[in-house]
């Protein structure tokens, strides 16, 4: 395979249950640096479950998941996070008392040096810097799903079906997210 770079993510036969509930029957998957992968399906096939598995949120009891190399396998939600990988639940979980800009702090202290930073993510996601002094409670839902996929910032990890989003919001978002993918 001369010329392919090596995969960023590898995620292999997994297999993960909610109990004596299996969801995920060996699903695989490999992304690129850079690449853009979508889990496309009907409700309840395992999409969310698989990003739960990726992150750690639902650990698999069998196969895979590699980042970068390392064998993250059922590692704790908060060192994903650390490694960087990121989750967008769907349903927004921002700080609804919190200001935008307070949202995208919390995120950042969090964040590895060399990492995205608050004027980053405004760069990348513009119309959230008028808004930077807005409660996250009193922004819209697109506003919303944008300022939780900023403050995830290079997430791929996405269960988001662009819920509440313009299609414009949604391009510009695409557009940004792929300089994004090849600035780092």
């Amino acid at each position: 395979m001369a010329g392919r770079p090596e995969p960023i993510l590898v995620v292999e036969d997994i297999h993960t249950a909610y109990g004596l509930s299996r969801v995920l029957f060996g699903v695989s998957l490999r992304v690129a640096p850079g690449e853009c992968v979508c889990l496309l399906g009907r409700n309840g096939v395992g999409k969310t479950t698989t990003m739960r598995s990726i992150m750690g949120l639902t650990p698999p009891t069998s196969g895979r998941v590699v980042w970068k190399g390392r064998d993250v396998t059922g590692e704790a939600p908060f060192r994903a996070a650390g490694l960087g990988i990121g989750f967008v639940p769907e349903d927004r979980r921002i700080f609804a008392d919190l200001t935008v800009w307070e949202n995208l702090d919390v995120a950042e202290r969090r964040t590895r040096p060399g990492g995205f930073t608050t004027e980053r993510v405004f760069d990348l996601f513009p119309a959230l810097r008028p808004l930077r002094d807005r409660a996250g409670g009193f922004l819209s839902g697109g506003e919303q799903q944008m300022l939780t996929i900023a403050r995830t910032r290079s997430s791929c990890c996405s269960t988001s079906r662009r819920k509440g989003w313009r299609p414009s919001s949604w391009t510009t978002c695409w557009n940004r997210s792929a300089v994004s993918r090849r600035t780092g």
